[in-house]
């Protein structure tokens, strides 16, 4: 990534480009699509307005990355064109060459994108799934011939996720799509990623207040125990998230093959007047701004990892930025841990051994109404804390001089208030407050919040907390310190970590 500064609309304070957060060096991103490893790389393609900075054009931009910290961008790998829009999807290894796109020897890589057909084209107004293939490892595509694959007739059929599955009768590939103005999830199932059947439906459930989009479902061992495997299905939403606007749902369940069956315990039942109490729901992220989010393909040692576009459809085009618009999430590694007896993702930043450089650290000290000084944030930075909140009424990290991270003890509930963030008035939308409920262990708050140029993200209690939100600070927004309201609360271990 180049590190480059901008000048925010109206202001005339010079903004960094994220030192951790991958951002497209000069146009528009949103949805990741076609995470896959292959051969000792990670793919993160991308919907990417190729000719500027906000939404249109899509096309599936490219990066790759060893680390999934530090990206190199690439061409646009699959454009748009006079008779479709390319829209999210998958990428797969098709080992066995099912697909008959490559060889044996030299295995392709398949995507699955829906194909938005425009104005124009014979298919205009629907939304169908269509193939490209490559057989450079993911550098150039070609459209398939026979393309679209899949079509319903619908105008909002879209976002395929595909998967091989071992079923009884053999395997084959499995696609996860959505019907998105009927919060419906479909999945078909195919030989060679050409023909395609009908499997079943699950939906509407849980929060239905927007359309939903980008699914994705995928096995975890519970407690790492790989004879107890429980499966997720992650579907995103928009609007209707539990912090308003866009956000991403997920529902641990049982999938056969043909069908997924949700727990019990994963669906909230709705009141006499058909409305869920959203804060009930099972929620990837607490904040506004991670959306979109899918897992990788092929990720070495079966491990489940996930990236989120880090962003909200309320304000998106809107954003102070430029000459790009929009950034990823970090990677997050995903786990099914036992939560009060109920098996529940966990979610933790992928960050390489020795990231970053230790440059400060308290231990054992007990923190008041006087503030703690902790490093100004001159760049990107982790923080790992480990909080006695004791007789602390609320215990507060205040980031960039402004922008508020609290725990209440009464209420147990993490807040994000980024209302006097600095550049807060681009959107009437974007001031706000985000609260996720945090039970303590042991007494313990247990946070890892990560600050970089226009974005914290925070990890509760080992990640079974997430909340992410943009943050935009003002000129002169810099400073951070520890405080404690109404009573005392002592900071077992706190380490800064900075990263340029």
């Amino acid at each position: 990534m180049t590190d480059t500064t901008i000048h925010p609309a109206g202001s005339a304070q010079l903004m960094s480009r994220p030192a951790l957060h991958y951002t497209a060096t000069n146009t528009w991103l949103n949805d990741p699509n076609g995470l896959v490893y292959n051969q000792g790389v990670y793919h993160l393609f991308y919907q990417n307005n190729p000719f500027d900075n906000v939404w249109g054009n899509m096309s599936w931009g490219h990066a790759t990355s060893e680390d999934l910290l530090h990206w190199t961008e690439h061409p646009v790998a699959i454009a748009c064109d006079e008779q479709e829009d390319v829209f999210s999807g998958s990428v797969v290894v098709d080992e066995d060459n099912t697909s008959g796109l490559g060889t044996l020897e030299n295995p392709p890589l398949v995507a699955i994108y829906t194909s938005a057909f425009k104005e124009g084209s014979g298919l205009q107004g629907t939304q169908a799934q269509s193939l490209a293939f490559s057989t450079d490892s993911g550098m150039t595509w070609q459209k398939y011939a026979g393309n679209p694959v899949l079509n319903r007739g619908s105008a909002h059929f879209r976002d395929p996720k595909v998967f091989r599955h071992e079923g009884s009768d053999g395997a084959f590939w499995v696609m996860v799509a959505v019907e998105a103005q009927h919060q419906q999830v479909v999945l078909y199932r195919s030989d060679d990623l050409k023909a395609w059947e009908y499997l079943s439906t699950f939906g509407p459930a849980n929060a239905t207040g927007g359309e939903w989009e980008c699914p994705d479902l995928f096995p975890l061992p519970v407690d790492g125990d790989p004879d107890h495997v429980k499966w997720i299905l992650v579907v995103n939403i928009n609007p209707g998230a539990v912090a308003g606007g866009s956000g991403g749902q997920y529902f641990v369940g049982h999938f056969d093959g043909v069908r997924f069956i949700a727990d019990t315990d994963s669906l909230v039942q709705a009141s006499a007047d058909g409305t869920v109490n959203l804060p009930d729901c099972l929620w990837l992220d607490w904040g506004r701004d991670y959306y979109a989010a899918v897992s990788f393909s092929n990720a070495p040692n079966n491990r489940r990892i996930m990236i989120g576009w880090m962003n909200n459809w309320d304000y998106a085009n809107s954003l102070p930025t430029q000459p790009w618009r929009s950034s990823m999430s970090l990677a997050r590694e995903v786990e099914l841990t036992t939560i009060n007896g109920l098996p529940r993702l966990v979610q933790r930043p992928v960050l390489s051994p020795g990231f970053g450089r230790n440059i400060h650290t308290v231990q054992d000290m007990e923190v008041g109404s006087s503030p703690l000084a902790l490093p100004d944030f001159d760049t990107a930075q982790v923080i790992d804390a480990d909080i006695l909140p004791g007789t602390a009424r609320v215990v507060s990290l205040t980031l960039f001089g402004a922008t508020r991270l609290s725990f209440d003890a009464a209420t147990h509930q993490l807040t994000l208030d980024r209302r006097n963030s600095g550049h807060t008035t681009f959107h009437e939308k974007f001031a706000s407050t985000e609260s996720a409920p945090v039970v303590l262990e042991d007494g313990i708050l247990r946070l890892q919040v990560i600050v970089d140029h226009g974005s914290v993200e925070v990890f509760a209690q080992g990640g079974k907390v997430a909340l992410t939100d943009l943050v935009f600070p003002g000129p002169g927004s810099v400073g951070t310190e520890l405080s404690a309201e109404g009573g005392t609360a002592t900071v077992r271990k706190l380490t800064v970590s900075a990263v340029s």
